[in-house]
């Protein structure tokens, strides 16, 4: 997930937690909570081939419209159908942070998607607490924010949230933490059928070997993996988590390998091309080889984070790249 999102959104306190599982009394919420099916049972792909997964697009590509107004977050369904052909959305909370509970909103909003033939797959959260905080306090009032983005994204038709497993500490003492804090996430999760899913998102997490032993160690069929094609930096100057020139960083190849067994999603990292349409920062072969290789037939995201091109003309690159290279894989 986006490498700066943290920057943005390290003001951001624990919301209010905990309400009662939202109404699911809309007839039209009908989508799977198992990804890991046939992707052609899972949306549509405006490919001249077939492919093994299923393109979906990440809100944060479209970040710097959103944060400067220039779009809503209601208008991102309807975006992603009429202007990129993808049909497979996921959320940021931070574009709508205080509408979790709001009912109204989130029923308008899941008739946007009806309006525009779209499926919602995840809605990715942030500034709700670390869940791999040392402090058994903080990390049971991490769990409990995220409580209503569970019921919100069982209310939307998604099969997941998108979570961090962040905490301040050695490498052993955050595990523990993070395999308690996303075991019990996931037991309330489980309830309504929703997946808890860790992206390798800075520091510990960007670890595949570390982040693949607290999936193993939860052992919960609904808490798994986003790998992310990049994010794999676990440690900057400073010690910050974002922004800061990276000093260290996991092999991404490796660390997705090591993700893939307990993915329910990927995210399709890109920054710069080059003139053939090539990632220049992935090579997307070799990456959507280990992919296909763990035998994965779900949502691939769409995750543009550059600056050299527009949100538009990066989204449109990285679909054309998605689509000229999965092709080719069988």
């Amino acid at each position: 997930m986006p490498s700066n999102r943290r920057h943005f959104l390290k003001q951001l306190g624990g919301l209010a937690a905990g309400f009662g599982a939202a109404s699911t009394g809309l007839s039209f919420i009908t989508a799977s909570n198992d990804i890991q099916t046939n992707a052609n049972a899972l949306g549509n792909n405006d490919a001249a081939a077939p492919l093994f997964f299923t393109i979906s697009l990440a809100q944060w590509s479209l970040h710097r419209k959103l944060f400067a107004k220039e779009m809503d977050n209601l208008d991102f369904p309807a975006v992603s159908k009429n202007t990129y052909g993808i049909s497979v959305v996921e959320y940021v909370n931070t574009f709508f942070k205080d509408k979790a509970k709001d009912e109204k909103y989130l029923a308008k909003l899941l008739n946007r998607c009806k309006d525009n033939g779209v499926k919602n797959h995840l809605i990715m959260c942030d500034g709700e607490g670390d869940l791999g905080d040392l402090d058994v306090t903080k990390r049971t009032q991490a769990v409990e924010n995220h409580y209503k983005w569970v019921d919100a994204a069982k209310f939307l038709g998604c099969t997941s949230i998108r979570v961090n497993a962040y905490g301040a500490g050695g490498s052993e003492e955050v595990q523990k933490s993070a395999i308690d804090g996303l075991s019990k996430l996931g037991e309330y999760a489980a309830k309504t059928g929703i997946n808890v899913i860790v992206e390798n998102h800075g520091s510990f997490t960007s670890n595949g070997e570390w982040l693949a032993k607290v999936m193993k160690t939860v052992n919960r069929k609904n808490v798994g993996t986003l790998p992310d094609f990049g994010n794999f930096c676990i440690k900057r100057e400073d010690g910050q988590l974002w922004g800061t020139k990276c000093i260290e960083e996991y092999d991404r190849y490796k660390g997705v390998a090591e993700m893939m067994p307990y993915a329910k999603g990927v995210s399709a990292k890109t920054h710069d091309f080059d003139e053939q349409g090539n990632c220049i920062e992935t090579d997307y072969e070799r990456m959507l080889k280990v992919v296909r290789a763990a035998g994965f037939k779900g949502y691939v995201g769409i995750e543009y984070e550059g600056d050299k091109l527009s949100e538009e003309e990066g989204i449109k690159k990285t679909k054309a790249l998605l689509e000229r290279v999965g092709a080719s894989i069988k």
